[in-house]
């Protein structure tokens, strides 16, 4: 009997073979999954620092839970080591990123899109959100290359539109006060 070719032996033990569509997305590689981890620490950050910080701090936990839901998917997917989290994670930081700026921009007096009161703590909790996403926004940028640009664009708005979606809903009255 005839010794297997590497490339057969490889295929039948799914190997080094090339995968397609979102197995390929998924895949893990030891520098996209190291990478991918620490999208998912800046995804925890910018959840601890929301529902943990400033969702017990003014009692509206269900309504930060609501608007970080993506951020969850996108902790998961860092988790996993999945290549597409550079794209799914980069709409959800330049959302948060674009709001900690509003609130710094009000806070100096410079800009009036967005205003209330905040105080000391959840201030700091601003800078904390804002240094997480730079992060990961520089951690997605060195991720983009490994995925399809059609999943990659679909990715992008998918992720962004459920971002908007959940900051929509949670301004709904049967959220937006608890």
């Amino acid at each position: 009997m005839q010794p297997e070719s590497r490339l057969v032996r490889h295929t039948k033990c799914g190997g080094d073979r090339p995968q397609k569509g979102w197995a390929q997305m998924t895949a893990r590689s030891g520098r996209t999954e190291d990478r991918g981890k620490r999208i998912a620490l800046c995804c925890l950050a910018i959840i601890v620092a929301l529902v943990g910080g400033v969702g017990l701090a003014t009692g509206l936990v269900i309504r930060h839970v609501v608007q970080t839901a993506p951020l969850w998917i996108g902790l998961a997917l860092g988790l996993r080591g999945s290549r597409a989290v550079g794209w799914f994670t980069a709409p959800i930081f330049a959302f948060w990123m674009a709001l900690m700026t509003l609130i710094w921009l009000y806070l100096a007096g410079w800009s009036t899109l967005i205003s209330g009161h905040f105080s000391l703590f959840e201030t700091t909790m601003t800078l904390a959100v804002g240094a997480a996403c730079a992060i990961g926004l520089w951690l997605d940028a060195r991720s983009f290359a490994s995925v399809p640009a059609t999943s990659a664009a679909g990715l992008f708005v998918i992720a962004a539109a459920a971002q908007s979606l959940c900051f929509r809903l949670s301004m709904l009255p049967g959220i937006a006060h608890r």
